[in-house]
């Protein structure tokens, strides 16, 4: 345990805690919907600006759909993907992981 005697665990909860400037994001929410062309592309921006992963079903043509946020999403670091009928959309801290998929 020697190793940790210099680690101030205080400090980092109370900087998480505080949501500074250098603190990262609180990526600890997922946001189901359906992605339907009625929610505004500002308000998909917004969330995932915050931290959230969308897990969007997709009702209608994607490209039409997602054309107000994708490259915004991407542009910020972001990633989105298409799987089996859902849009999955994460901020810069998260990846996406399909390496099991083949």
């Amino acid at each position: 345990m020697e190793e940790f005697d210099g680690l101030d665990l205080q400090a980092v909860e109370d900087r998480l805690d505080t949501g500074g400037d250098d603190a990262p994001l609180a990526s600890d929410r997922v946001v189901l919907d359906v992605l339907d062309g009625t929610t505004p592309p500002e308000e998909w921006i917004q969330l995932v600006a915050s931290g959230a992963v969308l897990v969007l079903h997709v009702d209608g043509d994607l490209n039409e759909l997602a054309a107000g946020f994708a490259r915004d999403i991407r542009d910020g670091g972001g990633s989105l993907m298409h799987f089996r009928g859902f849009l999955v959309v994460t901020p810069a801290d998260v990846g996406i992981d399909a390496n099991r998929l083949g």
